[in-house]
């Protein structure tokens, strides 16, 4: 996967098409702004020797966003203040993701070794709405929470640029698994998204560029969140426990490695979605068990 130009904006291709635990980068040439600082350290670690990068910028606090942070050290970074928290503590970091104690004893020295983890705090926090300036270069600053309560989307106006970080358009869907992470916000997120008037769409991660994505694309995209808690409602014509549930394999399609990584996702997503039907009056939890009422205003459209 090639690097990208458009206008003074450069989509840096991550390392395996951008794949977790990699995502794609963009750096604002003029402006000197890295985008997402995860795509490659050797292609990163080469772009600082060429260029006057100013600072950086985060779509969001996740790990495979922030991974080689820790080279721009010396640089201010600005970031929502919603996703400022993690960001400065390792122990939030794994408290906002919901680790159990058993996952972070895994997850605590991962952050530290593979993602460089260094305790970061903003030099500034991005608003929505705001327009920032760099000469003839303009960004618009987007919240569009439910990924994270913070997380950012940036309109290049001028280039017709539109980067959604993990509002990705692929496959396998939106990510809503974190503590505060929301599906209602998701979304309503990529909706907003969907109507921004952008020739060209850049994502965190895999396909990365699409130019003009139809609504159809889009309509995908955000119908996975449906197709889940169809699958999830139609297990639950028999009680089942959490444990149940997570070993139905609806997110992943079957059981994977390292288990660590893919249970945890199973149990997250599962919970939000069990949390989102209960509010709804479709999900009942008795006794360790999770019931579906015959009652309720029915699977999401």
């Amino acid at each position: 996967m090639e690097d990208r130009t458009f206008g003074p904006i450069r989509f840096l291709a991550g390392e395996n098409r951008g794949r977790y635990p990699f995502c794609h980068s963009l750096y604002i040439e003029g402006a000197g702004i890295l985008i997402d600082p995860a795509s490659s350290r050797e292609r990163l670690l080469r772009l600082r020797a060429e260029e006057e990068i100013k600072m950086v910028w985060l779509s969001h606090w996740h790990e495979d966003h922030f991974m080689h942070l820790d080279l721009f050290d010396d640089l201010p970074l600005w970031v929502s203040l919603l996703d400022a928290p993690p960001l400065a503590d390792l122990e939030v970091l794994m408290k906002w993701y919901g680790l159990n104690e058993e996952e972070k004893r895994v997850w605590g020295p991962l952050l530290l070794e593979q993602f460089h983890f260094r305790p970061r705090k903003p030099a500034r926090y991005l608003v929505d709405g705001e327009i920032v300036r760099f000469g003839d270069l303009s960004v618009k600053v987007i919240a569009t929470p439910g990924h994270t309560p913070g997380h950012l989307s940036f309109f290049f106006r001028e280039a017709s640029v539109l980067f959604v970080g993990d509002y990705d358009l692929t496959r396998f869907g939106p990510w809503y698994g974190d503590l505060f992470s929301d599906i209602d916000e998701t979304r309503a997120s990529i909706e907003r998204l969907q109507k921004i008037p952008a020739h060209v769409v850049l994502t965190g991660h895999e396909t990365g560029v699409f130019h003009d994505p139809p609504l159809e694309l889009w309509r995908q995209y955000i119908s996975v969140i449906a197709e889940r808690e169809k699958k999830l409602l139609t297990l639950l014509e028999k009680p089942r426990t959490l444990e149940e549930i997570v070993a139905a394999c609806i997110i992943y399609g079957r059981p994977r490695e390292p288990k660590a990584f893919f249970t945890f996702g199973e149990r997250v997503l599962m919970t939000k979605h069990l949390e989102h039907l209960q509010k709804r009056g479709m999900v009942l939890l008795s006794n360790g068990l999770y019931h579906r009422l015959e009652t309720g205003s029915g699977a999401m459209a």
